[in-house]
């Protein structure tokens, strides 16, 4: 039976920074991945690192900005390590809501039309976000790379079957064979449920992207409560996106994408005429109240207090909207949480006794 200091089941972006976080300190660690890593919901993802967000709860607020402060590094780092540089796409957003955030000032119509000619405001006000965007697809080949080149151990293709604990390891039945670990981190997003009961579960996404031929180019990122359009160069603007309780349906719905994209044309109008060049279905991992899981097992409602297994046993998963953003700062406060460090912000907004569930393991 082969071992792991560190295992972690699930290789997207929540997976693989978390492993290459640990991997910086030293660990060990093999990453067990149901499917090609990054190949779920971290592919399909808009790529906006959307701190400013005001949809996003305030309790995660202090995530996020660690987040986005922790992304120019985070970048830099998978550039250097897989030689597959990460462009940003766009630096601002401009953002619409009923009403404008404090300290936030509404964008002048002329200021607003500037940046996004034609754009039609209707009741809404707009501000201005200084928020990068990038393409997940960009960064879809280069993590794993990255992550092997830190030393990680990467089996793809191999699903955590069930996990068992015997005395002071954690013993993993892999379709590929079986394994001992130290320590078991869960980053298995929308599939987490399934594995360990813990409520993170899938909220579908469906997206489009279309090509807008001629002289008028996006340059910035347009969002409001409904839609939000994400410009990825070269005339290619992506839209999204759906939210929809459709279990593991990853179907593309025609009716749906038709919807984005005249919500989308009525918010801004050169759209009209733009060629469909793709859409794609994607399961976000969702929490009940829409915030992550970050904690060590032993603090869930379905597992013993007394347990030492749950002690060896993680979770990083229910990001939701969010995976691309809160990546590093996750990876970070796990690490921390799991060495002993400092740690950077307060996890207690993250804990999984918050929620009340019974363990499948």
């Amino acid at each position: 039976m082969k071992h792991a200091e560190v295992a972690i089941a699930g290789a997207g972006i929540i997976g693989l920074s978390v492993a290459l976080e640990l991997a910086s300190a030293g660990r060990r660690v093999t990453v067990f991945e149901r499917q090609q890593a990054m190949s779920e919901s971290s592919g399909a993802a808009a790529g906006m690192i959307a701190a400013g967000d005001p949809e996003n709860s305030p309790a995660l607020r202090p995530l996020a900005e660690l987040s986005r402060a922790l992304y120019p590094q985070f970048l830099t780092r998978v550039a250097q390590l897989s030689g597959m540089p990460i462009p940003v796409r766009t630096t601002q957003t401009i953002q619409g809501a009923t009403r404008i955030p404090r300290g936030l000032c509404e964008l002048h119509p002329a200021m607003l039309n500037a940046l996004a000619p034609e754009i039609e405001a209707g009741s809404l006000k707009f501000f201005l976000l200084e928020e990068q965007s990038l393409n997940p697809r960009d960064l879809a080949p280069a993590l794993p790379r990255a992550a092997r080149t830190a030393g990680v151990v990467l089996h793809e293709e191999c699903p955590v079957l069930s996990v068992r604990h015997n005395g002071g390891s954690v013993e993993i039945t892999t379709a590929q064979g079986d394994w001992t670990a130290d320590t078991l981190i869960y980053a298995t997003g929308a599939w987490t449920a399934g594995l360990t009961g813990i409520p993170s579960t899938p909220r579908k996404g469906q997206m489009v992207e279309v090509y807008l031929p001629g002289p008028r180019e996006l340059e910035v990122v347009l969002r409001t409560p409904e839609i939000y359009l994400v410009p990825r160069g070269h005339g290619r603007i992506v839209i999204g996106a759906t939210v929809e309780e459709a279990g593991f349906d990853k179907q593309v719905d025609g009716i749906a994408i038709a919807g984005l994209i005249e919500t989308a044309t009525a918010l801004w109008p050169p759209l009209r005429g733009a060629a469909i060049v793709d859409s794609w279905a994607g399961l976000r991992p969702a929490s009940p109240d829409g915030l992550p899981i970050i904690d060590a097992l032993d603090n869930c409602r379905g597992f013993a207090a007394a347990d030492s297994r749950a002690a060896r046993t993680w979770a990083a998963t229910g990001h939701f909207r969010n995976g691309i953003l809160l990546a590093p700062a996750t990876a970070l406060l796990l690490r921390q949480m799991i060495l002993g460090e400092p740690l950077s912000v307060d996890p207690s907004p993250f804990r999984c006794d918050r929620f009340a569930f019974s363990s499948v393991q």
